[in-house]
């Protein structure tokens, strides 16, 4: 396979409405090995390079013996830039959602270092002080992930459970949203990562990972990309995201600060 990062990928009218009910949708071979290994090198070096978590395991909290977290890469990096900045995993998001066209919100790296905890169940939009909820994750692993290396699982429907949405990733929000997606009967979505594939989750759906348990690091880029007439809202209660991400731009008016770029439009429509 030999794709670019902006030569349009085919998604069917099926595979949308898969993501809309259930919340989420795995994407076979949206990156070719290729294109991983060009810019996942470069990606790596940078979160060595950027990274500033260097206290042992064991002397870490749940949050971050997780991963190591890396934000807003492409601001950094020429290369990283072109990488998030494809077309082709941004006209996805845009399909997805439904909109004429999608911005950034940011880039982050996740990477799970070996023997490095699990991710607790969690959505990622109580963090964002955003008017929509037309957000998606692409969430992109650098190589081949098998469950035992802490694979990304999925609540299946949950983006529609409002209930504990306010909390954030902890040992309390692992045992609290395991125990409700239990009871409500949410399908628990725990499959491998074929090199290339790719998913996509609503900012709500909820979402965890296991341990990595392997002797390699789980090596993860993720994009986060919004409706392109998204607005700031509730910018008070997420202060450190308006003012990291948002550029402080005021309540109501439109999330398209220096860090907010258009990356794809729909110009036909």
């Amino acid at each position: 396979m030999n794709v670019s990062l902006h030569e349009p990928y085919a998604l069917s009218a099926e595979q949308i409405e898969f993501f809309r009910s259930h919340g989420y949708i795995k994407l076979k071979d949206v990156l070719s090995p290729e294109l991983l290994d060009t810019y996942g090198r470069e990606i790596s070096q940078e979160v060595r390079r950027l990274n500033t978590m260097h206290l042992p395991l064991e002397e870490r909290n749940t949050y971050s013996r997780a991963f190591l977290q890396v934000i807003n890469i492409w601001t950094h990096s020429e290369v990283v830039k072109q990488f998030v900045f494809s077309k082709r995993l941004a006209r996805i998001a845009a399909e997805l959602l439904g909109c004429d066209g999608v911005r950034l919100y940011h880039d982050q790296a996740l990477y799970k270092e070996p023997s490095g905890g699990f991710t607790p169940w969690h959505v990622d939009q109580v963090y964002w002080p955003l008017s929509s909820e037309k957000t998606v994750t692409a969430w992109i692993p650098l190589q081949e992930t098998p469950l035992e290396m802490g694979a990304l699982c999925f609540a299946a429907h949950s983006h529609h459970y409002e209930e504990h949405r306010n909390l954030t990733i902890s040992d309390e929000s692992e045992r609290i949203i395991q125990e409700a997606m239990e009871t409500g009967n949410y399908e628990y979505v725990e499959e491998p990562f074929d090199l290339g594939e790719v998913s996509f989750h609503y900012g709500y759906t909820y979402h965890r990972a296991g341990p990595n348990c392997s002797a390699a690091p789980r090596e993860v880029m993720t994009v986060i990309y919004m409706d392109k007439e998204t607005k700031v809202a509730s910018s008070h209660e997420c202060e450190s995201d308006w003012i990291s991400f948002c550029d402080s731009i005021p309540d109501g008016e439109l999330c398209a600060g220096p860090l907010n770029p258009v990356l794809y439009e729909n110009t036909a429509s």
